[in-house]
């Protein structure tokens, strides 16, 4: 027998995916670049919720992206394997043997880990590196830091043909240098420049925090590029928010539409942000034209 609340439970579901549809069809044949990372990555539960959304925004039309990390995996297997790790200003060194730990742990492992768990949600995914058909290219960022490189040529055409045949490219942030190197990436610069090169009509940042905050502390829902740089000047925004919003600055100068950090805890955040009135995180743009 069906009670009151399961009742008011159907009702408030069906009124929700009502009104989403003017967003379902906002988004339709859109682009929409991922960047996967932190706490979510290494829990089954929320790469499960994860995959399943990625896969009902396809199912409805949207062409996503996924650019992942995988930083703590990566400081794991190097603790493994007693390979010890040098730092310069903060930063990592990539030596020849951290970038054979990096290419087989983003590659291999969690690469493999996200595209199966979207294929067990029913979709189709397929695993990539930036070193696949030439997709990044790169030069080497810091010669202080070794192998770790800044794209410089992006080359889309793969994933417009996996776009073509319904399929989720799923993209571990390496790629080649000029002289057949492989270089390690930053995963949102990677993320960045791909969905710059693309033309996408969003960029979205998962991290583990709820967005960008103001001086009051709150977060701040929608922002300009102009108010991006101002609060940077000011102090305001500081710390490891600052990569994030300067790869969003980069995205938007290339020709992406807007860019959107949120939590990426958060269950369900990816289809709040685009299929719903309120969204999620701090939106960026250029203005507010």
């Amino acid at each position: 027998m069906r009670t009151q609340k399961m009742n008011r439970d159907w009702i408030a579901t069906a009124r929700t995916l009502s009104e989403a549809l003017p967003y379902l069809q906002r988004y339709a044949g859109a682009i929409v670049v991922i960047k996967f990372g932190g706490h979510a990555m290494g829990d089954d539960a929320a790469m499960e919720t994860f995959a399943r959304d990625i896969v009902l925004m396809r199912q409805v039309g949207v062409n996503p992206v996924l650019v992942h990390g995988g930083g703590p995996m990566i400081n794991a297997m190097l603790k493994q394997l007693h390979i010890e790790s040098h730092f310069v200003d903060g930063k990592r060194v990539t030596d020849e043997a951290t970038m054979n730990v990096v290419e087989m742990v983003l590659s291999g492992r969690v690469n493999k880990r996200i595209v199966q768990a979207i294929n067990d949600q029913g979709g189709r995914a397929i695993g990539l590196s930036g070193k696949d058909s030439r997709l990044i290219t790169c030069d080497q960022t810091d010669p202080r830091l070794g192998l770790v490189g800044t794209p410089s040529e992006i080359d889309p055409s793969l994933l417009h043909t996996l776009f073509d045949a319904g399929i989720i490219p799923v993209i571990a942030p390496l790629g080649a240098g000029r002289h057949g190197e492989t270089f390690n990436i930053n995963g949102d610069t990677a993320a960045g420049a791909i969905a710059a090169a693309l033309r996408a009509d969003r960029l979205l940042l998962l991290t583990d925090v709820d967005g960008v905050r103001g001086a009051d502390g709150e977060v701040m829902t929608d922002l300009t590029a102009d108010q991006i740089r101002q609060m940077t000047d000011d102090g305001v925004i500081a710390g490891g928010m600052i990569p994030k919003t300067e790869t969003a600055l980069a995205a938007i100068e290339g020709g992406v539409r807007a860019v959107v950090i949120l939590d990426g805890r958060a269950p369900n955040c990816t289809l709040l942000e685009l299929f719903t009135e309120h969204g999620a995180g701090s939106l960026i743009r250029k203005s507010f034209d």
